[in-house]
């Protein structure tokens, strides 16, 4: 196995008494995964344990084999980016400003932006088609072009490990597509990891090759689509029906929501379990 992140029984609760229980994953390097489940579920703080953001109570989280717990912040910024839901700005930053910020953990603090600095962040804003508008306010832009800019911000820190929060929330389906698939070329280009929090069943189904289903602190499904998308698992985990078919287009499993009035019979729900199978 190439070295990844790695969570061995990890259990962490906040003072409300929510939290996560006892987590064992490993995700090698290069992989890309997305961590789904219902709100509530801990998907967002998975992902700030793997930052380091949050520290369990038990057990433990490495990186490439090193204790999160023993790494400098220095350390970890230069190995793990996060992009979250949306970045709020206190005053007015130009599109290269704010992707300038993704340099903060190799900066000296007397001194402005090398010439490397200023080559990675070049290279993130080429990557994620920001070349043109390197002048515009961030504050200006579209929800879409935000979420480029922060995304292009956690590429110019350079990572080996790219966490994001439901970077598609709020998007129009177009931007869902183009982030994910600029997502995915990226993965697939630099070797990165990526691991992302998910809302839409079908689109991980679509863009990540390893699912893992969350519900009320714990994993209940650890897998390719064809393991996770299920209709007995999803009225499980989010209490709703659905039936499964393949894509016609791309062959991944794929979710419909079935009404609350439909009734779902054991013969039709053995039809939509199998449907999948090839």
């Amino acid at each position: 196995m190439r070295p990844g992140i790695h969570l061995h029984a990890v259990y962490f609760t906040y003072p409300s008494g929510f939290g996560l229980e006892r987590i064992d994953l490993f995700i090698e390097r290069g992989e890309r995964v997305a961590i789904l489940g219902p709100n509530g579920s801990g998907k967002t703080t998975l992902l700030k344990l793997m930052l380091g953001l949050l520290h369990p109570k038990e057990g433990a989280v490495s990186f490439e084999g090193e204790d999160l717990g023993r790494m400098s912040r220095a350390e970890l910024a230069r190995a793990i980016a996060m992009v979250p839901q949306e970045l709020l700005l206190p005053y007015a930053l130009t599109v290269r400003e704010v992707v300038l910020l993704g340099r903060t953990p190799y900066l000296h603090r007397y001194r402005g932006p090398t010439g490397e600095d200023m080559e990675a962040v070049q290279a993130a804003m080429a990557a994620t088609g920001l070349v043109s508008s390197v002048d515009r306010p961030y504050n200006e832009l579209s929800g879409g072009e935000r979420q480029r800019v922060i995304l292009a911000m956690a590429l110019a820190q350079q990572p080996r490990l790219l966490l994001l929060d439901e970077p598609t929330r709020s998007l129009d389906l177009n931007h869902q597509l183009r982030i994910l698939s600029l997502i995915r070329s990226l993965s697939v280009q630099h070797g990165l990891t990526v691991i992302s929090s998910v809302h839409d069943l079908n689109l991980a189904s679509l863009y990540f090759d390893r699912l893992v289903l969350l519900s009320s602190g714990r994993i209940v499904a650890d897998g390719p689509p064809d393991q996770v998308i299920r209709p007995d698992m999803i009225r499980e985990v989010f209490g709703v029906s659905v039936l499964v078919r393949r894509h016609p287009g791309c062959g991944v499993p794929w979710a419909t929501l079935l009404p609350d009035t439909l009734d779902l019979s054991p013969a039709r729900e053995d039809a939509s379990t199998t449907a999948i199978n090839p």
